[in-house]
């Protein structure tokens, strides 16, 4: 069906129903993985290790090694070698 401005009405609302449908889902999904870190943390784990953990995971080895060069190299550069790295 298509009003007058050309819309198909029916089309419409389903794409943005679904896309309400996925939204909730994703608050849902975040609201779990949040409540995981919690419990991490209530174990005494560091929820910002765990998450550097899992970004380190999501990516491939040759990444993880090439990120790990850049930053010797410019902790080498700032004077900062054999100093733990610290985020910003």
């Amino acid at each position: 069906m298509s009003d007058p401005g050309g819309v198909a009405a029916d089309q419409l609302r389903a794409f943005v129903e679904r896309i309400e449908r996925l939204e909730e889902e994703k608050k849902v999904i975040s609201d779990d993985i949040k409540d995981v870190y919690a419990e991490a943390k209530g174990n005494g784990y560091d929820v910002k290790i765990l998450r550097k953990v899992v970004s380190l995971r999501k990516k491939q080895p040759h990444e993880r090694e090439e990120e790990e060069a850049v930053l010797d190299l410019y902790m080498h550069a700032l004077g900062m070698a054999g100093q733990a790295p610290s985020e910003g």
